[in-house]
Parts: C-alpha cells; sequence; structure tokens
C-alpha cells in the first residue's frame, strides 16, 4: 500500500495498482456554445465506498450563461454518463487511495461491473482559460472604471423610509443616468409634485445625510399623462460624486489661458483687418489675392497695431460682458459656473467662450435665466457699439476715424443690414464701399457671436434655454433644423460650414437634468426665448441679391 505525496489534475489517466475501495474520480468537461466559445465545467466525484452499491457522489457543477440544458451526467448508480454530443470534450483523472487506509480483501465484482470509464484521449484546456480569464477582467475593469452604482442596501432602506402612501407609492425600478449607475423609481405620486419632492429631498438628507442626489424626472415611455395633471413623474436616484460635476482642473486653467491669449491675437487681427484701406498694397494683395504665394514682411503691420487696439476691446468687452452676466444670474442660484474657455476666430475675432456648470442645476428656470443672461448681456454691449458707431458713422466730425469696408459686408445680416440702411441712408449704402466707424465692426461682430450663441442645438447658450423652456424633446426638433440650416447655408452665409463643425465637436451634446425637471418655467420665460430665437434667425439671415438691390444694400450690379 503506497502513499499518494502529490496528485496534479493534468489530462492523463491514473489508475492504481491494485483495485482500491476508495477511489476519487475527477472529471473535467469543457463544453463550446454558439454564444460562448469556451466554458469550463468542473465536476468533482468524491469518495465511492467498498461495496459498489453503496456509492456516495458529491459533485460541484459550474454551467456559464445558462447552459444548463446539458442534461445529467450520472446514472442512478453514480456511473457518469458520457456525452456524446460533439460540442462537449471529457477526461478522467483517477488518483491513488489516499494514504493511511488499509486494503481489505477484494470482493469479486463480476455481477457487479465497475463505472465505466471513457477510453478515449484525454483532450482538455487547462482551467482558466485566456478566453474566460479575458472576460472576467474585462467585468472586473469596467467595474473599476466605471461610475459607482448605488448600494442595494440603500436602495431598500430608502424604498422603506422615504417613499410611501403620502408621498410617492413605488411599483417599479428601473437603471438610470447615462450607465445605469442609479435607480429609477417608478409610481404613483400622491400630492403637488413640487411640495412632494421637496419633501422627499429634506427626508433623503436625513436619512442618507450628504450622499445621494435626488431628481424628479418625466416618467419614460408614460402611456397617459397624470390625473392630476401634467407628465406623470418618477424619481431617479445617483451618488453624488457621480452626478455632480468634477472641479476644475490646472490642465483646464492652462488650455482656457493659453485659449484666452489666442483669442486676444484674433482680436487684434481683426481691428488689423478692419484698416484695409490704410494697409500697405503688398500686404492687402496676399490676404485678398488667390494667387500670391509669397509671404510679404510682416513687421509693415506693426505700425497698425496701436490702431487696432480700440476694436479689439470692443470685441473682447462683449465676451467679457457675456460671461459676467452668466456668473451674476448663477450665483443668487448658489449654481457654480467653470473658467470660460474662448474659442478664437479670426473672421469675428472670436465664437464665443464655453461655460461648463459646475454644480446641478435646482429646476428649469435657473437654466433658462442663466443661459439667457449671458447673451442679454452682450448683445446688449454689442448693440450700444453697433448703435453709436452708425450715429458717429453720420458725423462729419468723426471722418478721421472712419474706415472703408466693401458694402457687401451688410449683406451679411437682414436684421442689422436694415438698421444701417435706414440710419445711413441709400446713397452711403448704395455703393462699392461704405465709411462706417470701427464700433460698428465691433457691435457686428459682438452681435453675430452673440446670434450663433443662441442658437438653439447642443449644449450653446440657445440650446439650454430651449430645453429649459419647452424641454429636451423641443430641443431635438430645434437641435435637426438648425443643423439642416446651417449645412444649407440658409443662416450664417460664410460662417455656417465652421461654426456647424464647432457645435458638432464641442457642444453637441444637450445638458443634463436638473433635479426638478418637471415643473414649467412660466409663460413669461417662454416667450423670452422664443423672441430671442426669432431675432437670431432674423440678425444670422442673409440678404439675396434682388432684395439688397431693391434695399440699397451694398451696390449689386456694377455696370
Amino acid at each position: 500500500m503506497g502513499t499518494l505525496t502529490s496528485c496534479s489534475f493534468s489530462a492523463v489517466n491514473f489508475r492504481s495498482s491494485s483495485s482500491s475501495i476508495f477511489r476519487e474520480r475527477v472529471r473535467v468537461e469543457v463544453f463550446e456554445s454558439r454564444k460562448v466559445k469556451r466554458n469550463l465545467c468542473l465536476l468533482f466525484t468524491g469518495i465511492i465506498s467498498k461495496e459498489v452499491s453503496r456509492e456516495k457522489f458529491f459533485k460541484i457543477r459550474c454551467f456559464s450563461g445558462g447552459n444548463n440544458d446539458d442534461g445529467d451526467y450520472t446514472n442512478n448508480d453514480g456511473d457518469v454518463k458520457e456525452n456524446n454530443s460533439s460540442s462537449s470534450k471529457e477526461s478522467i483523472v483517477t488518483t491513488a487511495s489516499p494514504t493511511g487506509e488499509t486494503a481489505p480483501e477484494e470482493r469479486s465484482i463480476g455481477n457487479d461491473p465497475p463505472p465505466s470509464v471513457s477510453s478515449r484521449p484525454p483532450n482538455i484546456a487547462p482551467l482558466g482559460s485566456a478566453y474566460s480569464d479575458f472576460q472576467i477582467d474585462s467585468f472586473k475593469l469596467m467595474e473599476l472604471l466605471g461610475p459607482e452604482k448605488v448600494d442595494p442596501s440603500d436602495v431598500k432602506l430608502i424604498k422603506d423610509k422615504l417613499f410611501g402612501y403620502s408621498t410617492f407609492w413605488v411599483t417599479k425600478e428601473e437603471s438610470f443616468g447615462d450607465l445605469g449607475e442609479g435607480i429609477l423609481f417608478l409610481g404613483n405620486i400622491r400630492g403637488k409634485r413640487e411640495d412632494v419632492f421637496t419633501k422627499l429631498q429634506t427626508q433623503l438628507a436625513e436619512i442618507m445625510g450628504d450622499k445621494y442626489n435626488l431628481y424628479m424626472v418625466e416618467e419614460p415611455d408614460s402611456e397617459a399623462p397624470d390625473p392630476r395633471g401634467g407628465p406623470r413623474v418618477s424619481f431617479g436616484l445617483l451618488r453624488k460624486e457621480v452626478s455632480e460635476p468634477g472641479p476644475t482642473t490646472l490642465w483646464q486653467y492652462v488650455i482656457a489661458l493659453l485659449l484666452f491669449l489666442l483669442t486676444i491675437g484674433s482680436s487684434v487681427e481683426l481691428g488689423i483687418a478692419s484698416q484695409i484701406n490704410r494697409l500697405p498694397p503688398e500686404i492687402v494683395k496676399y490676404f485678398t489675392d488667390p494667387n500670391a504665394i509669397e509671404p510679404p514682411d510682416m513687421e509693415l503691420l506693426y505700425p497698425f497695431v496701436e490702431s487696432a487696439l480700440p476694436l479689439a476691446y470692443g470685441v473682447l468687452g462683449v465676451l467679457l460682458f457675456h460671461e459676467v452676466g452668466h456668473f451674476l444670474a448663477a450665483f443668487p442660484k448658489k449654481v457654480k459656473l467653470s473658467i470660460p474657455f474662448f474659442i478664437p476666430n479670426i473672421t469675428l475675432g472670436s465664437f464665443g467662450a464655453i461655460t461648463q456648470f459646475k454644480s446641478i442645476l435646482p429646476d428649469r428656470s435657473t437654466k433658462v435665466d442663466i443661459s439667457l443672461a449671458g447673451p442679454f448681456a452682450g448683445a446688449a454691449l454689442s448693440f450700444s457699439m453697433f448703435a453709436v458707431g452708425l450715429l458717429l458713422s453720420s458725423n462729419p466730425d468723426a471722418a478721421g476715424d472712419l474706415v472703408q469696408v466693401p458694402s457687401m459686408l451688410f449683406q451679411g445680416s437682414l436684421l442689422l443690414g436694415l438698421i444701417s440702411r435706414a440710419t445711413l441712408g441709400y446713397a452711403a449704402m448704395h455703393a462699392a464701399t461704405v465709411s462706417i466707424h470701427p464700433l460698428v465692426i465691433a457691435g457686428w461682430c459682438g452681435l453675430t457671436t452673440t446670434a450663433f450663441n443662441m442658437l438653439p442645438v447642443g449644449c450653446l447658450d440657445g440650446g439650454r434655454a430651449v430645453q429649459g423652456a419647452f424641454g429636451k424633446g423641443a430641443l431635438v426638433g430645434f437641435g435637426l433644423t438648425t443643423y439642416t440650416l446651417l449645412g444649407l447655408g440658409v443662416i450664417g452665409g460664410p460662417l455656417s460650414l465652421p461654426w456647424g463643425l464647432y457645435v458638432l465637436i464641442c457642444q453637441r451634446t444637450p445638458e443634463k437634468s436638473c433635479l426638478n425637471d418637471v415643473t414649467e418655467v412660466g409663460t413669461w420665460r417662454k416667450t423670452a426665448v422664443t423672441v430671442a430665437i426669432f431675432l437670431v434667425v432674423l440678425m444670422l439671415l442673409p440678404i439675396w441679391d434682388e432684395l439688397a438691390e431693391e434695399l440699397g444694400i451694398g451696390l449689386v450690379n456694377t455696370f
């Protein structure tokens, strides 16, 4: 009787030299299916007693992916059935008896055959195949890198102590959030939704502290409105660290500073370009003649930098006023904003700035107010400069400060072209060039930039305002219309394509939901948003040649 000092589970069949009373049989089966290439199933059979009729088996079966229909692999006598399916492979390892056991007299088992053993050569994959390891590691990596989900124990506690007959009766739970990291409670509200939401927020803070954020949103795929009026509501639960935006990083500050310096440069460039009638001929030829190849001496532009600064200050002033409007509207609501990321542009001086919300908005009214405050502030300053510049352009005393610009410039905007025509008159506008004050250019660029930022699409100020006033569904319709008009060049003129690309790259994603994303904003806010969008269309709609000829805006036909 020997001693088994070691045993390794490999693809080899071992048999003891004698018919031992105790035997261990380990069977490893590898199943292959169409959906899963290789899944491991480990079947252990325990100690076999002295008599075959008294054999007892202890087996552990592991199946994956719902492959539970492969049948049993042991018969009533404990024998292992051989799976004849072509999709399975098996190997049997039989080891010697454990040490310390005395071998009694061997019984004759002529009438009781031993369990059948497969004679096929073993062909198994090692445990923990590369595919399984990769699959498991992928799930673990997704759990580590993905947002932290709501604790199930917290969900049970919240259902028991937060919701109830007097507030909101939960009937169903679904995933909530961009990646399903939250819980959405569906059910029936028992009272005025604003009062119920306020009560639930207070109770949630008492139960969970500062751990979760509670959202009141419209019930997805609701078949009917709420019997009390308005849409049916649901309540979403997200962890604070998942739902709230992160702080501004050092690299973001560096990028914002670099973009601001580039915007200063593009604004100065706009001021130099506005003096086109004073620039050296070689400079003008290089920037206007497409056949010009050799660049001129740029040192020739240095004398014009000082005279370009007033226009640059005007463009930068409009941008700063725009951002100050956002911050002044956000401060009373205790909403944090990120630093502005200015986008330089050589045609207008700047495309505006990207300003992110650094805290969750409490309701849709706050979203509308903050979104409209910036464009209204920038438009007020821009229109003031535009109007003052037109008045100075008509004043003979300011003739020394005027610059000559092509009259076709005023065909870029129906609204601004009509205002200019009414102020300067037919004779001044119906010419090849028009003498205007630089403030007209600064105001024009500021109004155009403000109008582009008020387009109802994505995460622009106009998109946020429309989303807050009319909901996400309305934003989708407005957004598709805006993209179509920009793509066809109906609005924006030659700037439609670069602006459309800028929105698609940087600002196409709608703003996240407010905590209270259900309560309406009121009639006057909806009216303000509607009027603003209407003025934006008039401002960005170019004047076609026939209408420009009739209005006397520009000299369209020259003979």
